[in-house]
């Protein structure tokens, strides 16, 4: 929410040709509470002074000399550092007041002066203008930390990668699926078969090999999205000879807290004779 005080302490230009509109309006506005209000009567002035002080709202007469306030506004839009035109105009003309809206205005008032619609609308687009900047400000905080954040984590990744392989034989990742998406280290080296024979239950622990039991489990926590820790299978090779490996995993999820899949590392710990 905004409070009062950031209202009475927000940037205001006045921008008028008639030295006693500007009077008025800058004696309103003061003895309303309003601490930072500025002045001009020479329109050509306003893109730059905006530029500089980036006020949170500009009062502009459209009817003036040299350059009138249809052309002003113009000129703000070309101000790429602020995508919202915080102008409120001041017309006499009933017929200018859609034309205004149309080229940008966000409101306006009319002449004479109605002092108290004049302070009410003055009052209500500062508040919108105020949100707008909160919101503005807190989309970039929030793009900057997600930029941070993703850092952090590509970081920590490939630190997480370059350990796994150098203390496990294999690193593997699968979708949701069950399909492998990433595999490193020597596996079909090692193992002579499909890495997918580790994890999956294939129907073919027999023929490969693998203890069937163990592998039924393995396959159980993974379909219950269960973490692992050092599980341990074992396979029989065709020469008698028996080989044993370790196992952990992880399920993964993004950050709709959306099941994505498996990573884990292996390691063959088969004693050495």
């Amino acid at each position: 929410m905004i409070t009062e005080s950031e209202i009475l302490n927000a940037n205001v230009l006045i921008v008028d040709d008639q030295e006693a509109n500007v009077s008025l309006l800058e004696q309103m506005l003061r003895e309303a509470g309003y601490m930072h209000v500025a002045s001009t009567m020479n329109p050509h002035e306003v893109c730059k002074l905006h530029r500089k002080n980036r006020y949170d709202l500009i009062l502009l007469d459209l009817q003036m000399p040299g350059m009138d306030g249809f052309q002003v506004m113009e000129g703000l839009k070309t101000n790429a550092a602020d995508g919202y035109l915080p102008v409120l105009v001041i017309t006499a003309q009933p017929g200018h007041k859609l034309h205004a809206l149309q080229a940008g205005a966000k409101d306006f008032v009319s002449k004479p002066f109605d002092l108290i619609e004049v302070k009410t609308r003055i009052h209500n687009m500062l508040e919108v203008r105020l949100l707008y900047k909160k919101l503005e400000n807190y989309n970039s905080v929030l793009e900057k930390t997600v930029q941070e954040r993703t850092a952090e984590l590509r970081e920590s990744e490939a630190r997480y990668r370059s350990l796994t392989e150098l203390a496990s034989d294999w690193y593997w990742e699968q979708d949701e699926n069950g399909s492998f998406t990433k595999v490193s280290g020597p596996v079909l080296e090692m193992l002579g078969i499909r890495v997918d024979a580790l994890v999956a239950d294939t129907g073919d622990a027999a023929v490969a090999g693998w203890n069937e039991a163990e592998q039924k489990e393995l396959q159980a926590r993974i379909v219950a999205r269960q973490p692992f820790l050092d599980f341990v299978f074992s396979r029989v090779n065709a020469d008698g000879s028996q080989q044993q490996f370790r196992v952990s995993g992880e399920p993964m999820f993004n950050q709709s807290c959306r099941f994505i899949g498996y990573r884990g590392i292996g390691v063959e710990t088969t004693a050495k004779a």
